[in-house]
C-alpha cells in the first residue's frame, strides 16, 4: 500500500516533533513515525531529564522549544498540588534536579507534546503513527524514493513516499537502509585534525557508550529488592582498564566520590536526576521523591547497538539491560551506607514512570548516531575552547540555523577510551552540516548532522536536537514553496531569505552580542555540567550580569 504526504519524519523524537510542528506550521502535512509508542525520544521514551546551557530561562533556544518547557511548568502548576512557595515559583524545577533546571516526569512531557502537536493532528496536517519501525529505505538516483515501515504491535507492513523524507531516528536508521553517504565512530586525527581525535586509523565502531536509565522511588520501611539478575555476578566484579576501583563503587574513577543519597562532600547520584521532589508538593501527598538513574555506573560500552549483524545488536542491548538491573541490585544489596549497613532494600522500581512492564526504559539512551556525509563538518577546531586557542568564541558560521551550548561530553567507548569532558564555547549550528553530499530529498533531523565523534558530544543535546529538527522542517518547507533543493537554500541568492524564515519562526541565529568577551562565555566554559541545578540556587551572580 502506497501513501504520500508533502513531508515524512521517521523518528519521534525532540527533533522529530520539532520538525514535524515547524513544516505543520507552514500548510504542509506531515507524517511523524516513531518506533515506541512515546513521542519524545530522549526527554522520554529513554527517560533523560533535559540537559541544558545555563541560559535558558533566559535566551539561547528557539521559540517553540521555550513553549515545550514553559507548557511543562504549566502543566504542574495545573493538575499538581504543588505547594504555595513552588506554585509561586517562576522557574519551577518539580525534580529539584542537579542536572537541570527543568527535570520533569515522561508522562508530563508526553502531555504537553501532545497538547503542541493537537492543532495540527487535528487539522490532519500532521498524522502520528507510533510503533513504526523502518525497515526498508527506496532510493532512486539522488533521491529517497519511499520508506517501508513494521508496525511492531501488528506485524502490518506499509511503504510512506514524500517529496521531503526527514531522518529523525535515534541512530541515522534510514542512512543505513538507503546506502545514503554516513560515519560512524571515532575519526581519526589524520582525517579531521582535531587535539581529541584518536591516533592511527579511524575506528568506525568505537563509539559512545549507551544507557539504559530506570526510575525510582524509595520507600526505606519496605523491601522492593529484586531477583538478582543474570549478568550480575559479572558486572559486579567488573572494573574496566580506566577505573580505579570496580564500577560498582562509589570511587570508580579517580576524584570521583559518589553516594546515593545526600552526603556531605559527595556527589548524590539521587539527586542528580531527579524527577519529582516530594516537597515541592502538598505534605503527605506523594510518599518519595521520583529519580532516574542515568549516571557512569549503568553506562554501557562493551560494543555498539549498531554497525554489526542483528544477534550481536540484541546482545549489546541486553547486557546494556542487565548493567541497569546489576546496578540497582547493587544499591538495594551491598551499596554502602553511612549507617555502616549495606545496601537500600526499599529502593522501588517504577514500570509506571518508564511505561513499561520492567521498570526500564522504553528506549535506550543514544548517545552517539550515525551521521550524514555532509557539505560540511563541524569539527573541534570550530567550537572547542583549547583548540581555539588565542580565541574568546567560537566560529561563525554565516550559514547559521540555530544555536546551542554544552561542553564536549563524551562517555567512555566501545572500544575502551575513558571519558572526555572539555569546554567548548557556545556555538552555531550550520546549514552546510545539514545538507547531505550526494541525496537530494533526504534531511537530518536529530543527533545525525554533519558533526564529528568529538563535536557529537556538544551537539546531541536536548535543546539542540530540537533546534535540528526545527531547522530541518522549516527548511524542508522552504524548498517545497520555492521549488529549490537543499543545497540550493545554502546559495547566496536564498540564504538570506531562509534565515528570515527561521528569525520569523522564533529561531536566534546568532548568540547575543552582550555575551562577547563577558563572564557569560568565560564562566560557562570551565563549569561542569550539574552546576545549575536547583541546589546551586540559581545564585551565580554572572547569571544575571
Amino acid at each position: 500500500m502506497q501513501n504520500d504526504t508533502d513531508i515524512l519524519v521517521v523518528g519521534g523524537g525532540l527533533g522529530g516533533v520539532a520538525a514535524a510542528l515547524s513544516a505543520a506550521k507552514m500548510g504542509f502535512k506531515v507524517i511523524l513515525t516513531e518506533e515506541t509508542d512515546w513521542l519524545g525520544g530522549q526527554l522520554t521514551s529513554q527517560m533523560v531529564p533535559m540537559d541544558e546551557h545555563p541560559w535558558i530561562e533566559s535566551f539561547g533556544c528557539t521559540d517553540s522549544y521555550r513553549k515545550l518547557r514553559d507548557g511543562i511548568r504549566d502543566y504542574y502548576r495545573a493538575y499538581y498540588p504543588l505547594t504555595a512557595k513552588a506554585r509561586s515559583t517562576p522557574n519551577l524545577n518539580p525534580g529539584a534536579a542537579l542536572v537541570t533546571r527543568l527535570a520533569c516526569e515522561p508522562k508530563v512531557a508526553i502531555a504537553v507534546i501532545d497538547q503542541l502537536l493537537a492543532p495540527y493532528t487535528a487539522a490532519g496536517r500532521i498524522q502520528v503513527l507510533l510503533n513504526h519501525k523502518p525497515i526498508h529505505v527506496e532510493t532512486v538516483g539522488d533521491s529517497v524514493a519511499s520508506v517501508s515501515f513494521e508496525d511492531t504491535s501488528t506485524g502490518e507492513q506499509t511503504t510512506y513516499s514524500a517529496a521531503f523524507i526527514l531522518d529523525a531516528t535515534e541512530t541515522g536508521d534510514l542512512l543505513a537502509l538507503g546506502d545514503i553517504e554516513h560515519v560512524t565512530g571515532a575519526e581519526s586525527q589524520a582525517q579531521t585534525g582535531e587535539l581529541h581525535a584518536i591516533q592511527g586509523e579511524a575506528q568506525p565502531l568505537n563509539m559512545q557508550s549507551i544507557t539504559t536509565c530506570f526510575a525510582l522511588s524509595y520507600h526505606p520501611n519496605e523491601d522492593h529488592t529484586i531477583d538478582k539478575p543474570e549478568q550480575y555476578d559479572f558486572w559486579k566484579q567488573y572494573q574496566a582498564e580506566f577505573e580505579v576501583s570496580p564500577h560498582f563503587s562509589y570511587k570508580p574513577r579517580k576524584n570521583s566520590d559518589f553516594s546515593l543519597f545526600p552526603e556531605p562532600g559527595k556527589f548524590s547520584l539521587w539527586q542528580f536526576r531527579r524527577i519529582l521532589y516530594k516537597n515541592h508538593f502538598m505534605p503527605g501527598f506523594f510518599d518519595s521523591d521520583l529519580t532516574i538513574i542515568n549516571c557512569m555506573h549503568n553506562d554501557y560500552w562493551l560494543g555498539p547497538v549498531f554497525g554489526l549483524d542483528e544477534i550481536a545488536h540484541k546482545e549489546h542491548l541486553e547486557a546494556s539491560r542487565q548493567l541497569s538491573l546489576s546496578f540497582l541490585y547493587w544499591l538495594q544489596k551491598e551499596a554502602p551506607r553511612p549507617d555502616g549497613r549495606q545496601g537500600y532494600a526499599g529502593l522501588k522500581l517504577r514500570p509506571d514512570v518508564a511505561g513499561t512492564a520492567d521498570g526500564l526504559a522504553k528506549y535506550p539512551y543514544i548517545r552517539e548516531s550515525r551521521r550524514i556525509q555532509a557539505l560540511f563538518t563541524v569539527t573541534e577546531q570550530h567550537v572547542g575552547v583549547e583548540a581555539r586557542e588565542g580565541q574568546d568564541r567560537a566560529a561563525i558560521f554565516e550559514d547559521s540555523v540555530g544555536i546551542g551550548s554544552y561542553r564536549i561530553d563524551l562517555h567512555p567507548t566501545t572500544d575502551g577510551d575513558p571519558s572526555l569532558n572539555i569546554p567548548a564555547y557556545p556555538f552555531q549550528i550550520p546549514l552546510g552540516a545539514m545538507i547531505p553530499v550526494r541525496v537530494e530529498n533526504l534531511l537530518p533531523a536529530a543527533k545525525n548532522i554533519g558533526t564529528t565523534h568529538i563535536t557529537n558530544g556538544c551537539y546531541r543535546l536536548h535543546q539542540i536536537e530540537w533546534n535540528i529538527g526545527e531547522a530541518a522542517g522549516l527548511l524542508a518547507a522552504f524548498c517545497l514553496n520555492k521549488g529549490l533543493k537543499p543545497r540550493q537554500a545554502r546559495e547566496q541568492a536564498h540564504l538570506g531569505d531562509y534565515q528570515a524564515l527561521l528569525r520569523k519562526q522564533g529561531i536566534a541565529l546568532e548568540w547575543p552580542q552582550f555575551m562577547e568577551g563577558t563572564s557569560y562565555h568565560k564562566a560557562h566554559v570551565n563549569l561542569p555540567d550539574w552546576h545549575w541545578g536547583e541546589t546551586d540556587k540559581m545564585e551565580n551572580p554572572w547569571l544575571y550580569a
